[in-house]
């Protein structure tokens, strides 16, 4: 398990090197953590990798648990601009269905690199790591926009929300070897049958696109 967060935040770059520093940080993370069980990657070793200094890591990510946790985050954020569009006539609940399988399989391709930036993510504090509750967001509206839905109603925003809860405990069910990959894949069709159904009911105009 990471080391509990120091109660501080990252700094963000304000220029292109600082965001070319930081890019190379997150991308040895994920070689590293690729390679490796979270609890043998050290941050010394990602400073060499990334070809910056111990504190200029720190500066950015003041502990692994940061680190983890932005690297999902860029993760997340890459993965909305690669997802297949919906195809006409799709329903809101197969559209992010099928969102979610996709992910699922590209998230588990590199299994140790996944389990650490979940585990990560699901130990972090809100208070202290910001970037857990931005995850959240990126990935609720990410969702939202694979069905198509402009203006979420509050029965929506609560439906996403506790699929993304359930999508982040099957995928760590399946990292554990306590489910193998179709399984989690018909659960995640089951979970979204039966919290995204009432999306599929003619809805208010105003809410979707």
């Amino acid at each position: 398990m990471p080391r509990i967060a120091k109660a501080r935040e990252g700094a963000e770059p304000t220029s292109e090197g600082q965001r070319e520093r930081q890019e190379r940080i997150l991308a040895a993370a994920a070689r590293l953590g690729s390679e490796h069980e979270l609890a043998r990657v050290q941050m010394a070793e990602v400073a060499k990798d990334a070809g910056v200094a111990i504190g200029t890591l720190y500066r950015y990510f003041p502990s692994k648990t940061h680190l983890f946790v932005a690297l999902l985050l860029n993760q997340l954020v890459r993965a909305s601009d690669r997802l297949p569009r919906r195809e006409p006539g799709t329903s809101p609940t197969q559209a992010i269905c099928d969102a979610l399988v996709v992910m699922t399989r590209r998230i588990v391709a590199r299994p140790r690199l996944a389990a650490a930036m979940l585990v990560s993510n699901s130990t972090a504090s809100a208070a202290a790591v910001p970037d857990s509750v931005e995850v959240d967001r990126h990935f609720h509206r990410m969702l939202f926009a694979q069905g198509g839905i402009d203006r979420p109603t509050d029965r929506d925003r609560d439906a996403v929300r506790l699929l993304s809860m359930v999508w982040f405990g099957l995928i760590l069910v399946f990292l554990n070897g306590r489910a193998s990959l179709e399984e989690t894949e018909a659960d995640i069709l089951r979970a979204c049958d039966l919290l995204l159904a009432h999306m599929n009911e003619a809805p208010p105009a105003a809410r979707r696109r």
